[in-house]
C-alpha cells in the first residue's frame, strides 16, 4: 500500500524519527494517547460501578462524539486558516484542565454530596463533553501540522506508520497502566497521574517550532464553500470514501472495547487488572503489526489485503463475544488489533498522499467525523445494543454488520478491490 523503495526511503526505517520536531510531535502524541487512555479506562470503570449500567458506558461515548461531531467541519476550517501548532496547544490545555476537573470531582472533596442519586454521573459527562469539544478542534490540526514537520515528502509513509506505531504503543501502556492505577490507587489518583502526562504533553508540544499555512491554491474560499470542500473532496474521490467507509462501519459496529467493562467485571470475572489487560491487547496487536509494516510496507494487492482485514476484525470480534475463556478473549483482542492496524495505515496513507496540504484541515476533519466519532458512536451503539439484546449478543450482532459491510463494500468500491499501493 506504502510507496515503493523508488519514492520512499524504505533502506532506513527510521529516517522519520531522525526529524528533531517530529520526534517532539511524536512524544508528545505518546503522553497524550496514555493520559486520555488512563483517563478513558478509569471514567468507564467509575461510571459502570456507580450505575452498573451499560448503557451508561455507551453515554460515555456519546457525550464526547456530539460535540466532536458539530464543531469537526469548521476545526478543519480553522486548521487550514491559523497556524494549527496554536490551535492544538489551547485545545491541549483544554484537555489538561478536564483531566484536573475529573480528579476534583473524585477526590473527598469533590462532588459527593450528588452520590444519593444519577445525579452524581452528569458532572462526568459534562467534562467528558468538553474534551470532546476539544479533541474536535485538535484533531484535523494535528493530523494536517504533521506533515509540515517533514523536510522531505518523501519521509511521509514511514512518518504515517512510525505515527501510528507510537499511537499504538502508547495505547497498549494507558489501559495497562490505568488497570494497575485502579486497583492500587484508586480512582481519584489514577486521573490526578492523567492530568501530570497530558501537562508534559502540553510541554513537549510547546518545544515544536511553528510553521507558517501551506499556501493556498486558487481564490479564497467563504465559510460555508470552505467547509463543504473537505466534503465533496472526499465524496468525489471513490478510494479515500471506501477506505473511510469501510473503517468507519467497522468501528461503529464492531465496538466491543466500549463493553469490556462488563465483560471483565461479570463475563469474565477478571477485575480491574483484567479489565486493563483486555482494554491493552487490542492495542498490542496493532503496534506488532504496525512495526511489521514499518519493515514490509503493503506493496501489492493493497486493497484486497484491506477488506480481509477488516472481514477478520469482525470474525475476531464475533469469537471474543462467545468466548468465556479470559486467555483466548485477550487473544482475539490481540487479533482485532492486528487487524485494524492494517486499515489505519492504509487510510492514512491514501488522506495524506491524496489530499492537498492546504485542504488536508478540512479533509481530516471529514475523517473525524466518519473515524474519529465513529469510536464514540459505537460505543453508544454497543451500550444500547447491549441493554437491547444482552453484552454477548450485541457483539455478536456488530461482527455480523461489519462482514455485512465489507461484503457491499468488495462489491460497490471496485477501485479499492484493484488498488495495489499507496502511490497515485
Amino acid at each position: 500500500m506504502l510507496p515503493s523503495a523508488d519514492s520512499s526511503p524504505a533502506h532506513d526505517p527510521y529516517a522519520a524519527l531522525r526529524v528533531p520536531d517530529f520526534r517532539r510531535l511524536v512524544s508528545a502524541r505518546t503522553l497524550l494517547t496514555v493520559a486520555t487512555r488512563i483517563q478513558g479506562l478509569v471514567v468507564s470503570w467509575q461510571i459502570f460501578k456507580l450505575t452498573n449500567n451499560p448503557l451508561a458506558l455507551g453515554l460515555i461515548g456519546l457525550s464526547e462524539a456530539i460535540p466532536s461531531i458539530v464543531v469537526s467541519l469548521y476545526a478543519g476550517y480553522v486548521a487550514d486558516s491559523m497556524r494549527r501548532k496554536n490551535i492544538v496547544v489551547v485545545a491541549l490545555a483544554v484537555l489538561v484542565l478536564c483531566a484536573a476537573a475529573l480528579a476534583g470531582f473524585a477526590s473527598p472533596y469533590g462532588i459527593h454530596w450528588l452520590a444519593k442519586d444519577s445525579l452524581y454521573t452528569l458532572p462526568l459527562y459534562g467534562v467528558i463533553f468538553v474534551s470532546g469539544l476539544a479533541r474536535g478542534f485538535m484533531g484535523p490540526a494535528l493530523f494536517s501540522f504533521m506533515p509540515q514537520l517533514l523536510p522531505d515528502r518523501a519521509l511521509l509513509p514511514n512518518a504515517i506508520t512510525w505515527n501510528s506505531t507510537t499511537y499504538q504503543g502508547s495505547a497498549v501502556l494507558g489501559p495497562a497502566i490505568g488497570g494497575y492505577l485502579i486497583a492500587a490507587v484508586g480512582v481519584t489518583n489514577s486521573y490526578v497521574v492523567s492530568t501530570v502526562l497530558l501537562a508534559l504533553a502540553l510541554f513537549q508540544f510547546v518545544r515544536i517550532a511553528n510553521r507558517p499555512l501551506p499556501p493556498m491554491e486558487g481564490e479564497r474560499l467563504n465559510l460555508k464553500d470552505s467547509v463543504l470542500s473537505g466534503l465533496r473532496f472526499i465524496f468525489g474521490n471513490q478510494l479515500v470514501l471506501a477506505a473511510l467507509s469501510l473503517d468507519m462501519f467497522a468501528v461503529l459496529f464492531g465496538g466491543a472495547v466500549a463493553l469490556l467493562p462488563v465483560f471483565a467485571s461479570d463475563i469474565l470475572n477478571v477485575g480491574a487488572k483484567g479489565f486493563g489487560q483486555l482494554e491493552a491487547a487490542p492495542a498490542i496487536g496493532s503496534v506488532l503489526m504496525a512495526v511489521a509494516l514499518t519493515y514490509f510496507p503493503l506493496k501489492r494487492r493493497a486493497g484486497r489485503k484491506l477488506l480481509w482485514a477488516v472481514a477478520g476484525f469482525g470474525l475476531a470480534t464475533i469469537g471474543f463475544a462467545l468466548s468465556k475463556n479470559f486467555y483466548l478473549s485477550l487473544f482475539l483482542l490481540f487479533l482485532t488489533g492486528v487487524f485494524d492496524s492494517v486499515s489505519v495505515i492504509v487510510r492514512s496513507t491514501l488522506i495524506h498522499i491524496y489530499t492537498p496540504e492546504y485542504m488536508k484541515g478540512r479533509v481530516s476533519a471529514v475523517n473525524n467525523i466518519f473515524i474519529g466519532s465513529s469510536n464514540e458512536i459505537g460505543a453508544f451503539e454497543s451500550g444500547t445494543a447491549a441493554k437491547l439484546l444482552g453484552t454477548v449478543r450485541s457483539v455478536v450482532f456488530g461482527g455480523l454488520m461489519t462482514l455485512l459491510v465489507v461484503a457491499i463494500t468488495t462489491w460497490k468500491a471496485d477501485k479499492l478491490r484493484k488498488l495495489e499501493s499507496g502511490t497515485k
